[in-house]
């Protein structure tokens, strides 16, 4: 860690020290595409940062909202790269909230068949287990006399 509270860095060396990209070009294209914001407006890659500078960065689903700590001219360590930063804890939440959602969306559909054309033998036992789990059959029994119950209301 190169700090200081007169050292600054560009944005793109930095995201790429603080391991939010793998090469310094993945963090240049994603500040060009328009996935970082510092302090609340659009980034530009050759942009200087100092410590106190607010931080948004989008990866796919994820957020990641950071004030910076300190500065890195060099990518290092894990636990270096972790010390650059803090993460605002509501950008955590989020970030909980959407690897809960994803994990639910995954599975919600039974892998491997996609709805086209006629499932294979393991595809349709995998169906017919994921809809089992979702329909019991006290409920189809209980829907069922529901619906003979309004049935026999109608005027």
């Amino acid at each position: 860690m190169d700090g200081g509270a007169d050292k600054r860095v560009r944005l793109d060396k930095w995201l790429w020290a603080a391991r939010f990209y793998k090469t310094r070009s993945q963090s240049a294209a994603a500040i060009k595409a328009g996935k970082v914001e510092l302090d609340g407006t659009r980034a530009k890659v050759s942009q200087k940062i100092g410590p106190g500078a607010r931080i948004e960065v989008r990866k796919g689903p994820y957020a990641f909202t950071v004030e910076v700590r300190d500065v890195a001219e060099r990518r290092g360590s894990a636990e270096r790269a972790q010390a650059l930063y803090a993460e605002d804890p509501d950008s955590i939440a989020r970030r909980e909230q959407a690897r809960a959602r994803i994990a639910a969306e995954r599975t919600a559909i039974p892998r491997g068949w996609g709805g086209r054309g006629r499932p294979t033998k393991k595809q349709r036992r995998d169906l017919e287990a994921f809809q089992a789990r979702l329909f019991s059959p006290e409920d189809i029994d209980d829907d069922l006399d529901h619906d003979l119950d309004v049935d026999n209301e109608a005027p």
